[in-house]
This record gives C-alpha cells, structure tokens and sequence, in this order.
C-alpha cells in the first residue's frame, strides 16, 4: 500500500475531496486537488478550506514518508499550521510539501528522549504554474508511552 492509498483509506477527508497523491518521498510530497464544483467558492475556484485541507494533507504525506519507520515509537501530530492566500486559484490546484528541518536531525531528537518539532513547507499552485498559496505546519513526533 503506497502512502497515498494509506492516507486516502484513513483520513476521510482525503477522500471526500477527491486528493491525488502524485509523488511521495521523504524529500517531497505532491497532493493535487481536481477541480470540482462542490468544493468552489464564491468566485468558482477551490474554497480556502479544501486548499487548507489539500496543503495539510502533503504535509502528512511527507511526514509519513520520512518519518514511517518511528511509527512504533512516536505518533506524528500537527501542531500548527499557517497559510497564506497570494493569487486567485482557479481550476485545479496542486501541493508540494518539503521538510524544513533535515529529518535525521529529527529523529536524533526523539533518539535523545525529546518530543522534536519540525516545519513542513508547502507551495500551493495552479495548473499555470502560479502559487496561490504558501502554508507551513509544524508538527511532532510524540513518543509512545
């Protein structure tokens, strides 16, 4: 089962917006939202709330795909997130999403007995290329136990 089919199976979310995972890697993930009417605002592009969702949803990919193998011993949460709305997104939309912090540094945190926390970055993009859309999550492993 590929990260995207994992996340499409265990986040409803995913599934109710219809979200592509494209490629996911530990150095990039990339979701894309298909246009769709049901989920268009009031100017008929994406709602803010799907991109929301579309940018959070790489983050986990990615996250998932550098951090999968500590899933016995830490669970990966978001902690915060922050998005800004640059152009108007029309049409479909995609996500990348890179790790801000190197990911063998995070799991020395969490081999030390501390909780890290590390940034996703994520640009959000219309077919043409434009960002409509740059979002960061922080998020954590929380060790188990």
């Amino acid at each position: 089962m590929t990260i995207g089919e994992m996340l499409a199976a265990t986040v409803p979310m995913a599934r109710t917006l219809n979200l592509e995972f494209v490629e996911t890697t530990p150095e990039k993930a990339v979701v894309a939202l298909p246009d769709q009417g049901d989920f268009h605002n009031h100017v008929g592009g994406p709602h803010a709330g799907a991109m929301f969702t579309l940018g959070e949803s790489a983050s986990g990919a990615i996250v998932l795909a550098a951090f999968g193998d500590q899933l016995s011993r830490a669970v990966p949460l978001a902690v915060s997130a922050e998005i800004a709305y640059k152009k108007l997104a029309m049409g479909p939309v995609t996500a990348t999403a890179t790790l801000g912090r190197p990911a063998a540094d995070v799991i020395a945190d969490l081999d030390a007995g501390r909780r890290p926390e590390f940034p996703v970055t994520i640009a959000i993009q219309r077919a043409d290329g434009a960002v409509t859309g740059e979002m960061t999550v922080v998020w954590t492993l929380r060790p188990n136990g």
